[in-house]
């Protein structure tokens, strides 16, 4: 008789959350469509040319702009949210390709030529242009761009550091979207819709790393003006395609990229060696996704010379998830009992659907004689910590971890500082960050893919948004450097332990098979991935 067990179950459900926002109390139409322009190319200066096929529509007037005196109190445009799917729509063939890797280049703003005769309005305009292309005289000007680690500085320096010099080159998409962030922080909208027009422009979601990623900067600006980051937040999550869709771009996200095979990698190799001597293991697992990323620990499991032990996993699940729509949870749980058919291994699978800060040890079924496992992976950034919320639900988390005792807990998270950076260095960072990252994507992947534009929509583009456009509790992408995460750790009672060398060389000798620009470095007793000289991803383990 087979020796192999599996079990399935699912708790959570009757559970009732109100504390944080469900994409399905949102109304069913609340915003039109905003389309890609996937024409622009980068052989050529920004384009000032504007009409219903380009990137971004705005209902707004510059008179109507010029009226509002604080963009938080704005009126949310019908025209606010993201149409990705009409790119596909356009006959016109990509110009972009792997070879296209021209540097992006301008001209001066040439607004002013089409500006009304009325004499009031061209002088207004034209002082506007001598101060946005003038350097000012008191203060030094920098042509050279900022480190990566740029959330360092503060909003002063992030003004001198992208200043424009006057009879210079022209300023590079970078420079225009900063200082589009910088106009609309300052609440200068005439300057801001000025700036967006050159933007709107030059971004195209089949261009250049900066182009793509400027497409999704410029939607953040867009909601923030509006104030309806949250809204498009939403929108964004509720109107995803089935649980099918979202697999297959996580699974380009996962096999084409590293960041994340990285992190389990990680994960496993320090849950394996913690746990190397247990015949009962209980894994929790705070985003279990497609759980995937136990199949190679569960088979090094069952190779065990002294046999396979139990392994009960429990998969914790935000209840709006995009990886539950549809069969996407019981294909799940049908996944772990191949595995534990093929390699003779017994595994209780169960699925618990609550948000992770309203997670309570009752929940999570506790058994004596079991050692425990927590793995959080790009998911404590979501929860507030002490800025949003007095009650600190991030390091509550932490606390009611370490009460369960458990073996090893892994942390798996964005080597990024947007937790409680102000608006202009949080906008910088997300910049230098997900430049980093497009320009890896870039490496791997075709510019005009399909699959590519759906994976940076559905799996980059939202959190993007979110980190721009949103404040308060609205603000769920939260990200903190792995300093501040050894804080927290530290104060909930946690040790770290040291990642395995092993696993270590196992990774290095992996990312040689994508691209010699990927980077692993060892950090304070924890590992990190990142691309040329920007750290991403940073793993840890603690008990």
């Amino acid at each position: 008789m087979e020796s192999h067990y599996f079990e399935y179950g699912l708790a959570g459900a009757g559970y009732s959350y109100t504390s944080y926002p469900n994409a399905s109390s949102m109304p069913s139409k609340m915003f039109g469509s905003l389309e890609f322009n996937s024409r622009n190319s980068t052989n050529q200066s920004f384009p000032t040319h504007y009409d219903a096929e380009t990137l971004f529509r705005y209902n707004d007037s510059l008179d109507q702009n010029s009226r509002t005196d604080n963009p938080s109190e704005a009126t949310p445009s019908s025209n606010s949210s993201l149409d990705y799917n009409s790119y596909f729509n356009q006959s016109e063939a990509s110009p972009f390709s792997l070879q296209d890797s021209s540097p992006i280049t301008s001209t001066p703003p040439s607004f002013l030529n089409s500006v009304d005769d009325d004499e009031h309005i061209r002088h207004a305009l034209q002082e506007l242009e001598s101060a946005l292309m003038a350097a000012d005289s008191e203060e030094e000007v920098f042509t050279s761009e900022p480190p990566h680690d740029s959330w360092f500085y503060s909003s002063d320096n992030i003004k001198k550091l992208h200043r424009i010099a006057p009879g210079g080159p022209p300023p590079s998409l970078r420079q225009l979207l900063i200082a589009c962030a910088e106009s609309l922080f300052e609440n200068r909208l005439i300057e801001y819709e000025m700036l967006v027009e050159q933007v709107r422009a030059a971004v195209s979601i089949s261009g250049e790393p900066i182009q793509r990623l400027g497409a999704y900067m410029l939607e953040g600006l867009t909601a923030r003006k509006e104030s309806s980051g949250n809204n498009i937040y939403r929108a964004l999550k509720g109107s995803e395609p089935d649980s099918k869709d979202i697999q297959a771009y996580m699974h380009i996200l996962y096999s084409t990229y590293p960041y994340w095979k990285f992190g389990y990698l990680a994960a496993n190799g320090a849950i394996a060696e913690a746990c190397k001597n247990e015949d009962h293991i209980h894994i929790i697992d705070f985003q279990i996704a497609q759980g995937k990323q136990w199949m190679t620990l569960l088979q090094a499991l069952a190779s065990r010379p002294g046999g396979a032990p139990h392994v009960r996993i429990t998969g914790i699940e935000d209840p709006t998830s995009k990886y539950l729509r549809g069969e996407g949870l019981a294909a799940v749980g049908e996944r772990f009992e191949s595995i534990s058919k093929k390699f003779n291994i017994s595994v209780e699978f169960n699925a618990v659907l609550v948000y992770p800060p309203d997670i309570t040890r009752e929940m999570l079924d506790i058994r004596t004689g079991e050692a425990l496992a927590v793995n959080f992976p790009l998911q404590l950034h979501h929860a507030p910590d002490e800025s949003v919320d007095e009650s600190n639900p991030r390091d509550g988390l932490l606390r009611m971890v370490k009460s369960l005792s458990p073996k090893v807990v892994t942390l798996m998270e964005q080597e990024s500082n947007t937790n409680t950076a102000a608006f202009l260095p949080r906008f910088v960072e997300t910049l230098d960050f997900y430049t980093a990252m497009f320009e890896s994507i870039d490496v791997c992947t075709p510019r005009e893919s399909k699959d590519r534009i759906n994976m940076e929509q559905h799996c980059l583009a939202r959190d993007i948004v979110n980190v721009i456009a949103c404040e308060g509790r609205d603000r769920v992408e939260r990200h903190e450097l792995l300093g501040k995460w050894k804080s927290r750790f530290m104060m909930a009672g946690f040790r770290q332990l040291p990642l395995s060398s092993y696993v270590n060389s196992v990774i290095k000798g992996l990312l040689k098979c994508y691209s010699e620009n990927y980077t692993l470095r060892e950090v304070d007793g924890a590992t990190m991935l990142g691309w040329k000289d920007r750290n991403l991803i940073s793993a840890s383990a603690w008990h």
